[in-house]
């Protein structure tokens, strides 16, 4: 099982066979719009271009740290990178790792979320953060191409600094109902449908 319709392709490719999709999902009870915005972001310059993620290296982080961008950049997450981020890059706003509802509360204080990676195969955060009514600049590569491709939640640019700037201008309702697509039930139900196919294929075999 694959998460997105281009790696299947792409495996494909690479001659693999018998593969199908399952998605993701995304718990819209917790990730959700809010107007009780965390006091910590409140008293940062706006707007805030946050990323929220493992701090590694293989997440690309830099690419976000470096561009000339307006307002505040706040990364939240940890991981074996964070304390050299944190020398290198003072003005940028480090909150270690958050969970639960003050997780979600970050999400839905960030004005545009900058997912820098160019290897993730999906990026739950891409879902997380579009439920919290936040759009999305990325890079377009497998995954962020999958999930914000034509649907008008996200930038997807070569150029990540002006993906950045150019969503800014999307409305942050349309972010939500792209992530009403997205749902735990809805990949349960993904889930057990290819666990039933491929046990079909496999009884249809034994039979022959």
């Amino acid at each position: 099982m694959v998460p997105t319709e281009s790696l299947l392709k792409d495996l494909q490719k690479r001659g693999f066979h018998r593969l199908s999709i399952w998605s993701r999902g995304v718990d819209h009870e917790l990730f959700h719009p809010c107007d009780e915005v965390l006091e910590v972001l409140c008293d940062l310059p706006r707007p805030i271009f946050l990323h929220v993620g493992r701090v590694a290296v293989e997440k690309n982080i830099k690419a976000f740290l470096g561009l000339d961008l307006p307002g505040s950049k706040v990364v939240v997450g940890g991981g074996p990178q964070l304390e050299d981020l944190k020398r290198n890059y003072p003005d940028v706003h480090f909150t270690g790792a958050k969970f639960g509802e003050e997780l979600a509360a970050h999400y839905a204080a960030g004005d545009v979320f900058v997912f820098p990676s160019l290897t993730d195969t999906f990026g739950n955060v891409v879902l997380e953060v579009l439920a919290s009514g936040v759009p999305v600049a990325a890079f377009p590569v497998t995954g962020s191409l999958d999930i914000l491709g034509g649907t008008g939640a996200g930038v997807l640019d070569e150029d990540l600094g002006q993906a950045a700037l150019k969503a800014l201008g999307i409305d942050r309702t349309r972010c939500g109902e792209v992530a009403l697509e997205y749902t735990l039930a809805k990949a349960a139900r993904q889930f057990l449908d290819n666990i039933l196919e491929a046990k079909g294929v496999a009884e249809r075999k034994a039979a022959e």
